[in-house]
């Protein structure tokens, strides 16, 4: 399982390596234009400082054509480095790229799947990561849940060694359950991450732990007072 945060911004990269067992970040053109950086590759190298190189880092290209995507790839891996995975649109002329960037070695992350024939698509051109978009198969009355499940079904059977990166969420409900349907990663805003522990239960439980500890050794004494 690997948990990683979609977002540009320096500030809860740094948060999020902290405090959360994030295996990478993902980015996407909207994701960028949230964190408004001037000079687009010294941030993502600023992104790969913050989290090292042990963790993944997602970029994603913009051209239309296949072409045009290897040439934004190279740019991209001559800026930043070449751990990066590349991230491309799962479209006719992204699966061309995809095939193009594989045969160089290239890391690849299949992005913007809503179909499962898309998603195999992919997994056929050898992509090291798929990510369907939850939230969004949902909203269009599709089943996200069963698109996972049959992927990782196809995934095993066939020995792949490709990863299905769930995206596109709006509630840990949805993250939950792309996990438990097979996803092996999931890709989520760090707000959403944090949402796992804002629990009353959890609050309370802890308070009432102090509560009795304090009642036995004295109010706010704790361990390193004794």
């Amino acid at each position: 399982m690997e948990l990683i945060i979609d977002t540009a911004k320096l500030e809860e990269i740094e948060e999020a390596v902290k405090y959360l067992p994030i295996a990478g970040v993902t980015s996407n053109p909207s994701i960028v234009k949230a964190a408004s950086p001037k000079d687009f590759f010294r941030h993502m190298r600023q992104v790969r400082r913050i989290i090292g190189d042990k963790r993944s880092l997602h970029i994603q290209v913009i051209a239309l054509d296949a072409e045009g995507m290897v040439e934004e790839a190279h740019r991209i891996l001559q800026e930043v480095d070449e751990k990066v995975y590349i991230k491309v649109p799962t479209t006719y002329e992204g699966v061309a790229a995809m095939k193009m960037l594989k045969r160089e070695g290239i890391h690849v992350t299949a992005t913007a799947v809503y179909d499962l024939m898309q998603a195999y698509m992919a997994l056929a051109a050898k992509a090291d990561y798929i990510a369907p978009y939850v939230n969004r198969i949902g909203n269009l009355g599709s089943d996200p849940n069963e698109l996972i499940f049959q992927l990782r079904k196809m995934i095993d059977q066939d020995g792949y060694s490709t990863k299905i990166l769930a995206a596109s969420f709006k509630g840990v409900q949805q993250m939950r359950d792309a996990l438990n349907e097979g996803a092996h990663a999931l890709t989520a805003p760090v707000a959403l991450y944090q949402q796992i522990f804002a629990n009353p239960s959890i609050d309370k439980a802890v308070t009432d732990f102090n509560q009795d500890w304090y009642a036995l050794y004295g109010q706010d004494k704790g361990i390193c007072d004794l």
